[in-house]
């Protein structure tokens, strides 16, 4: 067998367009979401109150769409992160560390954000 001296480093896992993606569709959810509530805050008489809010978030259909909203933040967030601890940590054990410490501080957003909801 032939060596020919092929020493590719590899520098991450090059999901780039699908990260791009998955950026710009989290976001404009966010942006969309953002902008109903905003609608529903202005549209609805009255004092801005723990009533106020509660009368917004009772609708099954805003449940839904703020529990999809809060998977979707933590995935942008967790997408952002990544590339962040992936392009400027170059000590694998370090980066491990902190890319571990990310997922659990996120899915301990999304349980919070979840039970705050449900308890509306």
């Amino acid at each position: 067998m032939i060596d020919y001296g092929n020493k590719r480093t590899i520098v991450g896992a090059h999901y780039g367009m699908r990260d791009w993606l998955s950026q710009r569709v989290t976001a404009v959810l966010m942006v969309l979401f953002t902008i109903a509530l905003i609608a529903q805050v202005l549209l609805k008489p009255g004092p801005l109150g723990y009533d106020l809010w509660a009368g917004i978030f009772a609708a099954q259909w805003m449940k839904f769409l703020t529990f999809v909203v809060i998977f979707a933040l933590a995935y942008h967030a967790w997408v952002g992160m990544r590339n962040i601890w992936m392009d400027y940590i170059k000590p694998a054990g370090l980066r491990l560390v902190l890319e571990v410490f990310t997922i659990v501080w996120l899915l301990g957003c999304v349980g919070w954000g979840i039970q705050v909801l449900w308890r509306l």
